[in-house]
């Protein structure tokens, strides 16, 4: 009997090269694939219009001429420095907000008389901007580090507070009292059942007050700043060098980014933690 010609790979070459097209456009159409795209055609479309309409690059310079301004930056011009230190300010200030916010949070939902005392100091202060802080914190603690460091606290302090209370506030009673049934000490419900189930709630004030404290630290550093991205970026728009404001929100857009992209996969990690 001779072999089958009509199955196999080597029987239809005609079919491959459609199937690859399929799984190509497969791939384009899913939605990690369709973010970088689009932003791939904004892009182009902006590159193309300061071309075709000769915009002055005072105003709008090309995208390939800041790139070109970004790279020369992070080699000649310390842009590397400003980026170190905006972020040792930023997670400076953001790892105290959330040891004392979680624990303050934790506090105020299990006792009553701590959130009592410390409910009309939250509501009157988390509203109030606290970029109005600014002059009064130079006038205590300077512009050095202890003033940067503060801003960038008081930016995540209250949303991880709130949230953190309101996580604990809703978890489910009857886990509690299960747990009090088995004979569950007060440190060990609160580790073992009102945390994890408010981790969701936690970790959405995480997510509000990093970006707090970044537009702070920038704000802050545009203000007195002398090293750091805010700095930087005053100093380029002073100066007039659009391509240098363009680069330096860059870095921050892709510092954005990271930082997104981190906290997806640390809440990922959470998640399996809590359900087991």
């Amino acid at each position: 009997m001779s072999p089958d010609t009509t199955a196999g790979p080597l029987a239809s070459p005609d079919t491959a090269p459609a199937e690859s097209s399929r799984s190509l456009l497969t791939r384009l159409g899913e939605p990690k694939a369709l973010s970088w795209i689009a932003v791939a055609v904004v892009i182009l479309a902006w590159e193309l219009a300061c071309i075709v309409l000769a915009l002055n690059p005072i105003y709008l310079p090309r995208p390939s001429r800041i790139v070109v301004a970004l790279l020369d930056m992070f080699r000649n011009g310390g842009l590397t420095t400003d980026l170190i230190a905006t972020l040792s300010r930023i997670f400076g200030g953001f790892f105290i907000a959330l040891a004392l916010g979680v624990a303050l949070g934790v506090w105020m939902a299990v006792s009553v008389r701590v959130r009592a005392i410390a409910d009309n100091f939250i509501a009157a202060l988390y509203p109030l901007p606290k970029v109005t802080l600014i002059p009064l914190l130079i006038i205590w603690l300077g512009t050095g580090g202890p003033f940067m460091l503060t801003i960038s606290m008081l930016g995540a302090f209250f949303p991880i507070v709130i949230n953190t209370v309101l996580g604990i506030s809703q978890c489910d009673q009857g886990l509690v009292l299960a747990a009090r049934d088995l004979g569950a000490s007060r440190r060990q419900i609160i580790r073992m059942v009102l945390l994890p189930s408010a981790i969701p709630s936690i970790f959405a004030g995480i997510r509000l007050g990093l970006g707090v404290s970044i537009i702070l630290v920038v704000a802050a550093e545009m203000v007195v700043g002398k090293v750091g991205l805010g700095a930087r970026l005053y100093l380029a728009g002073q100066v007039l060098e659009t391509e240098q404001v363009f680069a330096v929100l860059i870095v921050l857009a892709t510092l954005g980014i990271v930082v997104t992209k981190i906290q997806d996969a640390i809440d990922v990690r959470l998640g399996h933690w809590r359900v087991n």
